[in-house]
């Protein structure tokens, strides 16, 4: 099957159900390990949940690929960023630098608000340099990190993609 036989919509409905389902599946481990999120696992979450809406919003509106697809992938972007940086404070413990131990940065001010509002979506409870799951030798930070990458590369052949 040739790339370009698959519809545009088609291209998004699957970004869309592949992000909300690792919100889902996130959520569901959180639950069963009694996994506690911190702040920046949060905020990929809310970066899941927003890719995932940019996504239905190009199913509906397949036309304006190219923006959305844009903003998608400065999104993933963003993501493989904050789980970089969570890796790597994973990698390197420092109280120093522990989110939540500090004066909270913009992204811990905007998860604080969210859980208030939503707290069973966006409550952060847990330590941004503790690794409480591991499947295949990486952390969840590590595994959010290659996600967003792939979202960014999804993205970009969407965008090269001729209609």
């Amino acid at each position: 099957m040739n790339l370009a036989s698959i519809p545009v919509r088609a291209w998004f409905a699957t970004l869309a159900l592949g992000c909300f389902g690792l919100v889902a599946f996130g959520m569901a481990l959180q639950e069963m390990l009694r996994l506690s999120p911190c702040p920046l696992c949060i905020f990929q979450r809310l970066l899941y949940l927003l890719i995932g809406g940019l996504a239905l919003a190009g199913f509906l509106l397949p036309m304006a690929r190219l923006l959305w697809s844009g903003v998608i992938g400065v999104l993933a972007l963003l993501g493989a960023g904050v789980a970089a940086y969570q890796s790597w404070m994973q990698f390197f413990p420092d109280p120093d630098n522990e989110c939540s131990l500090t004066d909270p940065s913009l992204i811990e001010r905007i998860v604080d608000w969210l859980g208030t509002q939503m707290p069973s979506l966006f409550l952060a409870t847990g330590f941004c340099s503790s690794k409480e799951w591991i499947f295949l030798g990486l952390s969840m930070a590590n595994w959010s990190a290659l996600i967003f990458l792939g979202i960014a590369a999804y993205v970009a052949l969407l965008a090269r993609r001729r209609v």
